[in-house]
């Protein structure tokens, strides 16, 4: 009995080490909102994100997440 719960404690351990050092990729939006000079507004359900060439905007109605970028060209 002994051994069956130092074995069932050590796979655990085992299990949570792998899975807490997981890394995880961050989305475009995470990458824009770390960049140096972005801003970031937050209200309610809305999320903005400003950077010197792009305009996101995330929503969130009903359950359903909108995104709108929008990229400025100074080509134009």
């Amino acid at each position: 009995m002994k051994i069956a719960l130092k074995s069932i404690l050590l796979i655990l351990a085992l299990s949570l080490t792998f899975v807490s050092c997981r890394e995880e990729e961050k989305s475009e939006v995470e990458q824009l909102a770390e960049e140096e000079g972005a801003k970031v507004k937050i209200k309610d359900d809305k999320v903005k994100v400003k950077t010197d060439d792009k305009k996101i905007k995330i929503k969130e109605d009903d359950g359903e997440i909108t995104t709108k970028i929008k990229t400025d060209n100074d080509d134009n």
